[in-house]
């Protein structure tokens, strides 16, 4: 996840020339050239990136459920074939047996592929997160008349002072709360799950 931060562009190297607004200090934001801020936390304790992390988990436990599920099926199949081998012919019982090994290998790849897409979905959220609340972070940095916004976990030593990530998830949950309705990376459906906003079917 920290790696994902870094690709997002974290490091908010934005010079905003702009004048300081009159009501800056009335609200709070610190006046610094360089203003430190935690991401983790901002998806963390936001309203937005607990709901990014929320649709994760809820994913995870449909594809745990789904799996488990198959799992059973593949169970009971194994063991009806296992009563069906002494009273069916070899070579009709070998068919049998082959198809049923290959149905375990294409329900083993899906589950593989849903596994990795999910992963896929999991590494990108603080891109998602950090694109979306940057507006956020960029008034912030033009209220502190601030040249740069840089990653806590990267600064040695600094004053509290200079860490505005509460005021930044306050700012986010005021601006955004839980975020865009729909996600900008649409998941893939898991088996009879569909993906979310997928339009439902008309009849027309």
């Amino acid at each position: 996840m920290r790696a994902a931060f870094a690709v997002a562009g974290l490091c908010l190297g934005l010079t905003l020339g702009a004048a300081l607004p009159l009501g800056a200090q009335q609200i709070g934001v610190i006046q610094s050239d360089v203003l430190v801020i935690d991401p983790e936390r901002m998806l963390l304790e936001s309203d937005y990136g607990k709901r990014l992390q929320g649709e994760i988990q809820a994913e995870r436990d449909r594809l745990i459920a789904y799996n488990e599920k198959v799992a059973q099926e593949l169970e009971a199949e194994e063991q009806r074939l296992t009563a069906l081998r002494s009273t069916t012919p070899a070579n009709e019982f070998r068919e049998m047996a082959d198809a049923f090994d290959q149905r375990v290998e294409e329900l083993r790849l899906e589950s593989e592929r849903l596994s990795r897409e999910l992963e896929r979905r999991r590494e990108l959220i603080p891109i998602q997160f950090m694109r979306v609340v940057q507006p956020v972070l960029s008034e912030l940095l033009n209220e502190a008349n601030a040249m740069v916004m840089i990653d806590a976990r990267t600064v040695m030593l600094h004053t509290s002072a200079a860490d505005v990530t509460e005021l930044a998830v306050q700012r986010i949950n005021a601006a955004i709360g839980a975020g865009p309705l729909a996600p900008e990376v649409a998941p893939e459906a898991t088996p009879e799950q569909p993906a979310p906003d997928q339009p439902a079917p008309t009849n027309d």
